[in-house]
This record gives C-alpha cells, sequence and structure tokens, in this order.
C-alpha cells in the first residue's frame, strides 16, 4: 500500500479525527461572534492555543531554536493562517450563514492545487482534476441549498469577498509551510512561533477595528472558546499541516468537502437539519469527487 494512501491508518485516521473537530467547530464559532467583536474572540482563541502549542513543543521534546529562515516562515503563517483567516472567518460570519462560510471554505482544494503547483512543482494529476470537477459540482448544490434554505439579507457581497479572502489565506499558509524550510523544522515548533506571531497580529488588529478589549463573562462563552483553542486548534492543526505533507496540498484541502459534509450530518442529528434532494445530491457528488480525487497517488515534487 502506497505511503501516501488515505487507506493506511496513519493517514485515515488523522483525516478523519481533523473533519470530525473541524466540523464541529462552525457551531462554536457562531456564538463566539454573538458575545464579542470577531476580533477579540480570535485573539482570545489564540491566545489559549499559544501556550499550549509551546507546551506541546517542550513536552514532545522539539527543539524551540528554529533560525532565521524558520522565523520568517512562522511569521508568514502566522499573519496568513492564525490573523488573515480566522479574521476574516469570523467576520464573514457576521454576513452569511456557517454553513455557506463552511461550503465556500471547501473550495479550497482549487488555490492549494494551483499554489502547490507553482511554489512546490507538485503536477496536478488528470484524477485529481476529475474528482475536483464532481466534488467543485456537489459543492455548488450544496450552496444553492443553503441560499434558498436561509435566504441572505444586508451585505451579502461583503460576506462573499470575506469568505473568499479567507480561503485564500488558508491556501497561501498550507501551502507555504510545506515548503523546503517548513520541512526542516519541527511541526510543532513551527506552529508554536506561528501562533505567537498570528496571535500578535490578531491583538493588533482587534484594537484597532474593535477598540480596547472586550471581555465576556459567560463561561459558554469561554468553554467554546477552550474547545476551538485546544482541539479546533492545537490538535487539528499539527495532524493538518502533516497531512498536507503526506498527501500534497491539493488533496489535503479535500478535508474542507469532508467537513462541510461532516456538520452536515452532525447538524442532522444534534439541530435537526432536514435534508433536500438538492443537499443530498450536492453531498453526494462531494464525497464522491472526494474519493476519485484522494485515490489519486501524491504528485511528486
Amino acid at each position: 500500500m502506497n505511503e501516501d494512501s488515505l487507506l493506511r491508518p496513519a493517514v485515515a485516521l488523522p483525516f478523519l479525527l481533523v473533519s470530525l473537530i473541524w466540523g464541529s467547530t462552525w457551531w462554536v464559532i457562531t456564538g463566539q461572534i454573538d458575545a464579542a467583536p470577531a476580533g477579540w474572540s480570535v485573539a482570545w482563541r489564540f491566545l489559549l492555543a499559544t501556550p499550549a502549542m509551546f507546551v506541546v513543543a517542550a513536552a514532545m521534546k522539539r527543539p524551540l531554536r528554529i533560525g532565521r529562515a524558520g522565523h520568517v516562515l512562522a511569521m508568514l503563517v502566522g499573519i496568513t493562517q492564525f490573523c488573515g483567516n480566522y479574521n476574516f472567518v469570523y467576520s464573514a460570519e457576521m454576513y452569511l450563514t456557517s454553513g455557506i462560510v463552511a461550503v465556500m471554505i471547501a473550495l479550497m482544494l482549487v488555490p492549494n492545487a494551483l499554489l502547490a503547483r507553482v511554489l512546490l512543482g507538485q503536477p496536478i494529476t488528470r484524477r485529481f482534476l476529475v474528482g475536483s470537477g464532481i466534488a467543485i459540482a456537489g459543492i455548488g448544490l450544496l450552496l444553492l441549498h443553503e441560499a434558498r434554505e436561509a435566504p441572505l439579507a444586508g451585505s451579502v457581497w461583503l460576506g462573499v469577498v470575506l469568505a473568499l479572502a479567507a480561503m485564500l489565506c488558508a491556501s497561501v499558509s498550507n501551502v507555504i509551510q510545506a515548503n523546503e524550510t517548513g520541512r526542516k523544522l519541527a511541526m510543532v515548533s513551527l506552529l508554536a512561533w506561528a501562533m505567537l506571531y498570528g496571535t500578535l497580529a490578531d491583538i493588533v488588529v482587534a484594537w484597532l477595528r474593535d477598540g480596547p478589549p472586550v471581555i465576556p463573562t459567560a463561561p459558554r462563552y469561554w468553554l467554546g472558546t477552550a474547545y476551538l483553542a485546544v482541539f479546533g486548534s492545537v490538535v487539528t492543526f499539527p495532524l493538518y499541516y502533516t497531512l498536507i505533507r503526506k498527501l500534497g496540498a491539493g488533496r489535503a484541502a479535500y478535508n474542507g468537502v469532508a467537513v462541510v459534509v461532516i456538520a452536515m450530518l452532525l447538524s442532522t442529528v444534534f439541530e435537526g437539519y432536514r435534508w433536500s434532494l438538492l443537499a443530498g445530491t450536492g453531498a453526494g457528488l462531494a464525497t464522491l469527487g472526494l474519493i476519485v480525487a484522494l485515490s489519486a497517488r501524491k504528485p511528486a515534487t
């Protein structure tokens, strides 16, 4: 069996775990932006996650000295992933439903594959293109279903632009962390420093945009923040970034497709989500596309 096959437990289990956790985080984020400005909710999340990631690196006895090139890479990853991506996501959910934002983020498989081709020299296989075409058709049907079920009002196009900006920031981060410099560094060490730089940027953005710190008092808010920090960030990012290095940036981005389907399934169980023919067809096509694309071998660099 191929080392990069999704059927291997070392690949399949992290892929499934990340999908399950990130599939649940969309509900939590919605509650976060109701209790505090989006910028400060992002800042509180990573103020909790950053020290936890340094603790993980220390517990695993990974070196925290990453050199000048490592710090430059960590700064770029921090600003794009842990500042830009999350600030845009939280802000987009002020104008769009969380389901639509999740579906749009799932389109990240396209820029991931293109950027990996340009920056890492990874060719795009024919099977990946076929799978992507099927998945994008499915995502389109899911997006149409969400729009019909929850008609949008207000600054819809602003929400769309913010969601696309979030997707592009995440895509840049996904690809650049897998470059030659990143591969020489321990994953948790790179992420610890990246989260630190991202958190500093988050605080600056929140203060400039939303004013002085807003500290909610509701225990539910902080329980949600802790869940997003520990499970949604510290547990998942080392697994996901490792998947990118094993599967390639394009195929690893199919995690986003799985996240949408899992979020809808969880919503069916816990929130009474009602399926339609449109949604069922979209989810089926997205899953089929995922299987086709992930059955391709990882492109050689």
